[in-house]
């Protein structure tokens, strides 16, 4: 007999798959299917992507499998599927691309499935329960009743609370009543009853109404990526809550994905509260490794009937997939940005919804302007949520010109002024600022010194209250001086941070509670839903934040939002900057007013008269959009155009450019352009000199005809060995 040949993916950086032999005393090997397989002198997990019957290395060199992990596929051939494009896609090698979508104790050999046991009824202990036997045993006869109301039997862990349940399940078993067997991990699981889902929601909007009308004309099954725009407070979070109740009704799951930790906790609140008592599994970076792989065992096995996570959740192991739902899309989390493997998961979830056949909705009050450019295409089909939900309604917006202000700690005469008119009036108010710290530098006032990062091309940020000088770029850290190091001189702050501002609204407001929501104050999930809950309590009437508050929280009390520091996207290199500082200034603007009182956002700038405010102001979102979306098509950018960026790094400034101008020799003729090399916005980094080459095109298929041919010839390359480098494929940040 012949032997068959094992074709296996490696967590390793080389571009190919291995082969290795299977003879007829070992078991058959399945594609998705997890194997120990010798790898030079130890040996390595691997993934079995095929069976093959031929190979193209002599039979006599190859080695055999070790042993199988698993008796079953760790992957679906359709999840393998996007595995598979996301490696071409993406141009990266597929065993770290599965690697990538799999649990750390997975990836290290635990088991796919953990051993669990239920109890059930036997045909004995029904005939026992109908002639009334056991009555003198009313504990016994009570867990036996409970047993026979679950044809399935009844999971050990939710037999917990019955009192003294293993000795009386013993007993049981004595007399032939009961069995324990190990419990199967069905993913055919019968749909979701009526009784199972909340009662008494209120009745949608008429613009959710006329979106969900849309989307269920269509059909619950087939392909259609829907783009929901709705403002801030119109209810995107209904309208797939209702989705997904037609989903769990017809007995098919649903996916979820959010951009960051920072939202899950609210929308796993909205989801849980709807479908109380329907398993639910959260992905995210926050877990444990055991959390994370029980909450990916639930997803495998299809016992969770929603899941819910961020960015790496788009490859989970979901049977019966039937809705995809990616909330906030614009957001550019959704995009991994470090490390080799760098995808899009919102583009990976339009692939998977695609080629599983299903809808898809995508969500946001800012839509970026890919998605904007596909409904212009035809690829998205539009839907709009133009007014707010119930009785709220849009804040104003009014430009604080700096220029003509008086300005203390960062906050103008006006806004310390409307500030404290909204906590007179019993408003909420939140302060946005998208600087963390105390102030961004530390500067001598003789000899001009600044305070640098030794290992970055930055400055260090002052922590005052921990009397350190940090760099948030590589995590340097060290004592805050008295005086400059250079000429011995007084040294003071330059500009402001959270915690700055913080303290500055501390004394001006006394006796008002304040809290900060940052990187700094909050590391734990616990940690965010302990400000969140002093904001909801009314405790906290002034918010102090970042980035982290501008994205879905909503703060019913809030009347009034400061945006401090708005010019800082207004005049940079990259050119999705202004998209950017659009978003968020429209996402930020939307936490006020979303009760009852209306609201009011003041956004303090130098350049009241630049033409991406003022556009805000009299257009909003939309005006923008399409007056960005001109100047790109003009430039030939992106979503005009495709880019990749070959990204480099190396201990010394020239071993990077030099790799990446070889790299440019090495090209072959194509329809591309390539710019550069360069070094990066930042070219030195946590001691490693970054540059960059990009590669840009009009179409994305000769873009990846380009890069089919090239990556092996870069890979080749001699100077590859003092860099590291990696492809980026649509990159969404020019650094």
């Amino acid at each position: 007999m012949t032997d068959e040949i094992i074709r296996v993916a490696l967590d390793t950086p080389l571009r190919r798959t291995f082969d290795y032999l299977r003879d007829a005393d070992s078991p058959a090997g399945m594609a998705g299917q997890r194997v120990r397989v010798p790898f030079g002198r130890r040996e390595k997990i691997g993934f079995i992507v095929s069976i093959e019957n031929q190979s193209e290395i002599d039979n006599a060199k190859l080695k055999r499998i070790s042993s199988y992990i698993d008796h079953q596929p760790t992957f679906d051939p359709a999840l393998l599927t996007l595995l598979r494009w996301a490696a071409d896609y993406y141009h990266h090698p597929l065993g770290e691309v599965i690697a990538t979508a799999l649990p750390k104790l997975l990836r290290e050999g635990a088991a796919l499935q953990e051993r669990s046991f239920v109890w059930a009824v036997t045909p004995a202990g029904r005939r026992a329960l109908e002639a009334g036997e056991a009555k003198r045993a009313p504990q016994q006869r009570a867990l036996l009743e409970h047993l026979a109301r679950n044809e399935a039997g009844v999971a050990e862990d939710d037999l917990a609370d019955w009192p003294r349940w293993r000795d009386h399940a013993r007993s049981l078993r004595e007399r032939e009543w009961a069995e324990r067997r190990e419990r199967e991990h069905a993913s055919a699981l019968p749909p979701v009853q009526p009784d199972g889902l909340a009662t008494g929601v209120p009745e949608p909007t008429p613009d959710q109404q006329a979106a969900l009308d849309t989307i269920i004309a269509s059909g619950d099954t087939g392909y259609r990526a829907w783009l929901l725009q709705g403002i801030t407070g119109s209810g995107k979070t209904e309208v797939y809550l209702r989705l997904a109740e037609r989903q769990l009704r017809a007995g098919r799951r649903v996916l979820i994905l959010v951009p960051e930790i920072g939202l899950t906790p609210q929308l796993v609140g909205r989801f849980a509260k709807r479908f109380a008592g329907i398993p639910l599994a959260v992905l995210h970076s926050g877990l444990t490794d055991t959390q994370r792989l029980e909450a990916w065992r639930r997803s495998h096995d299809g016992s969770a009937r929603l899941v819910l996570g961020t960015r790496s959740a788009v490859f989970a192991p979901i049977p019966d997939l039937g809705m995809i739902v990616v909330d906030e899309e614009h957001d550019a989390s959704f995009k991994q940005q470090e490390g080799g493997f760098r995808y899009s998961a919102r583009d990976l979830a339009l692939v998977r919804a695609q080629q599983l056949d299903i809808p898809i909705v995508l969500g946001s009050a800012t839509p970026s302007l890919e998605s904007l450019h596909n409904v212009t295409l035809g690829r998205f089909h539009h839907l709009s949520l133009p007014r707010r939900a119930g009785n709220a309604q849009p804040p104003t917006l009014k430009l604080i010109d700096l220029r003509a202000e008086h300005v203390h700690a960062g906050l103008s005469t006006t806004a310390a002024t409307t500030i404290e008119k909204h906590l007179a009036d019993q408003g909420q108010v939140l302060v946005y600022i998208n600087r963390r710290g105390y102030a961004p530098t530390l500067a001598c006032t003789a000899c001009g010194w600044v305070a640098p990062c030794l290992s970055c091309d930055a400055r260090l940020t002052v922590y005052r209250h921990a009397a350190r000088l940090r760099c948030h770029h590589c995590g340097a850290d060290r004592e805050l001086p008295r005086q400059c190091p250079q000429c011995g001189y007084a040294v003071k702050t330059v500009g402001q941070g959270t915690e700055r501002i913080e303290e500055s609204l501390a004394e001006t407001f006394q006796g008002i509670g304040i809290a900060r929501l940052d990187r700094d104050v909050v590391r734990r999930q616990d940690e965010l839903e302990a400000v969140v809950s002093r904001i909801t309590s009314g405790d906290a009437r002034i918010l102090v934040g970042t980035q982290m508050i501008a994205k879905g929280h909503d703060f019913p009390d809030v009347t009034l939002v400061v945006v401090l520091n708005a010019d800082q996207g207004l005049f940079s290199t990259d050119f999705r900057a202004a998209e950017r500082l659009a978003q968020t200034i429209v996402q930020v603007a939307g936490r006020a007013g979303r009760g009852d009182r209306r609201g009011e956002v003041l956004i303090q700038t130098e350049y009241p008269e630049h033409p991406l405010l003022r556009g805000l102001l009299e257009g909003g979102y939309e005006a923008f959009a399409s007056a960005a979306l001109a100047e790109r098509e003009s430039a030939a950018w992106p979503p005009f155009a495709r880019l990749a960026a070959l990204r480099a790094s190396a201990l010394q400034a020239d071993w990077a450019t030099d790799f990446l101008a070889a790299a440019r020799r090495a090209a072959p003729k194509a329809n591309v352009r390539l710019l550069g090399p360069a070094p990066a916005a930042m070219a030195k980094r946590a001691g490693r000199f970054h540059a960059q080459l990009l590669i840009e095109s009009g179409e994305r298929a000769a873009l990846h005809r380009f890069l089919d041919r090239w990556v092996p010839a870069v890979e080749a390359l001699p100077e590859v060995r003092r860099v590291r480098w990696a492809l980026d494929v649509d990159p969404l940040e020019l650094f």
